[in-house]
């Protein structure tokens, strides 16, 4: 677990909480482990929850909420359908979210805006996306998803593995 803590820049005190399920990891921890394993985070996800079929209705589709900022993850696709996972976000207002490049390195990735407006800094770029756009991201680079008004911002973000 040490050289896990230490890869992931995460407390041997926290991962042992999670594990043990005393806590539930904020976004950017879950960023981070994901990124220690070698793990898309929908990935790193969905083993941990174990379940596989072709079809995933709406009603059984995995939401995590973020406890610190209630940021929502819903995935969306079927657990294990393949290499293509669609990821919906609803990002609350006035939020922001962190990751480290370690998250993106196992990934090609779009994020397309259903509802409201994304600023997406992508290292030193930034980006306004609004409803429609859909941006298809760049090298691993350290990565902050914004919401800059008072309304929840929904993004669906496509992933494939690289």
């Amino acid at each position: 677990m040490g050289e896990l803590a230490e890869r992931a820049g995460v407390s041997k005190a926290m991962i042992s909480k999670i594990e043990r399920g005393e806590a539930s990891p904020t976004a950017t921890v879950l960023g981070r482990l994901s990124g220690a394993f070698g793990l898309q985070l929908s990935m790193l996800l969905a083993l941990a929850e174990q379940a596989g079929d072709r079809l995933c209705r709406a009603a059984s589709q995995p939401v995590w909420t973020d406890p610190e900022t209630g940021y929502t993850r819903r995935a969306v696709s079927p657990r294990h359908g393949g290499m293509l996972e669609l990821i919906e976000i609803t990002l609350p207002a006035n939020v922001r979210i962190s990751y480290p490049s370690s998250a993106f390195i196992f990934q090609n990735q779009q994020i397309w805006v259903l509802q409201g407006t994304l600023v997406f800094e992508e290292g030193e770029l930034v980006h306004r996306l609004e409803v429609g756009d859909c941006l298809q991201l760049g090298p691993p680079a350290p990565c902050t998803f914004i919401n800059p008004g008072n309304k929840p911002c929904v993004y669906l973000v496509a992933l494939v593995k690289r």
